[in-house]
């Protein structure tokens, strides 16, 4: 089992390639993983990471809330505005942008966690990043694809925020209790969550492409070159933002993968639950999931010869 999960992580990023393509070369048998399964499946992924966080962590990081108040504001600001910007720049059709923006206004996903880890970065600072945007996300999200995509069509604030803080916040705080209260049981499945976090990001991304492999087929080059775009900005300007704020190496490296990851999942599941008459707006978060985890890795092998030679 540990040899089988150890695998998945480490080619996690030609598995996710790999479902993607399946899912679009043949839907009819990918299609079985229905897109109604999102939500769940998301609530599993966010469960799994309040089974990792670890408060003392966290609380060391908070020590220094600035470099916490740094990152989230990056977080909230650059992915947003970068996804109204490259949304009209490629005067994408209503389903695409709105599924562009939804991307830039999610908060940081958790596979950056590992990548900042694999950069040599400030893993703490990564956890603490990505916790405090979880946290604030369901404020924070509906609020900017409110003000950036309501004029392109309305946008139910109340109906994400309730969205937002049953798929997310309550799996999180379930996972920490969970920690809490059993924490031999804990300890034992904490090594394979990595692994199940990504065969569930899998089962989302193969579902997305599959019930859209049809529209995929004339707008695909279109939306992954927006996506593409979208994920290397906001690497480069989460680690010049950190550069110029005159952060350590392994710091600014941390808020380059927090910024540039985004919780893409979460992105599907709101594109599902609130968009349902826009059947292409999950599409771009199925690609930002693909593709970010081929980016975040090949980007971790920069960042650690920087780190290390600093």
């Amino acid at each position: 089992m540990k040899k089988a999960c150890d695998f998945i992580i480490r080619y996690m990023s030609a598995i996710v390639l790999a479902a993607a393509a399946g899912a679009f070369l043949a839907p009819d048998v990918f299609g079985h993983v229905k897109t109604s399964w999102i939500t769940p499946m998301l609530g599993c992924v966010m469960f799994g990471m309040g089974l990792t966080l670890d408060v003392r962590d966290i609380a060391k990081v908070f020590s220094k809330p600035r470099d916490i108040i740094v990152g989230c504001l990056c977080q909230f600001t650059i992915m947003p505005l970068l996804a109204y910007l490259l949304a009209a720049a490629f005067r994408l059709p209503p389903e695409l942008a709105v599924g562009v923006i939804l991307v830039g206004c999610c908060p940081g996903g958790t596979s950056s966690n590992v990548i900042t880890y694999l950069s040599k970065g400030d893993v703490p600072l990564s956890v603490g990043m990505t916790a405090v945007s979880t946290l604030l996300a369901p404020v924070a999200t509906p609020l900017l694809v409110k003000g950036l995509a309501g004029a392109v069509i309305p946008v139910d604030f109340w109906g994400m925020f309730l969205s937002i803080t049953e798929v997310v916040i309550a799996p999180i705080i379930l996972g920490l209790l969970a920690r809490r209260c059993f924490v031999a049981a804990t300890e034992k499945a904490v090594p394979y969550l990595p692994a199940f976090s990504a065969a569930v990001i899998t089962l989302i991304v193969a579902a997305v492409v599959a019930a859209n492999s049809g529209q995929l087929s004339s707008c695909g080059l279109l939306v992954a070159a927006v996506v593409v775009l979208h994920n290397i900005c906001g690497y480069a300007l989460g680690f010049a933002v950190g550069k110029v704020l005159r952060l350590t190496s392994s710091k600014a490296t941390a808020v380059s993968v927090e910024v540039g990851m985004q919780n893409s999942g979460l992105a599907c599941s709101l594109a599902h639950t609130h968009f349902p008459a826009l059947a292409m707006a999950s599409v771009p978060g199925a690609i930002f999931s693909v593709w970010h985890n081929i980016s975040g890795a090949l980007l971790s092998k920069i960042f650690s010869n920087i780190n290390t030679r600093k």
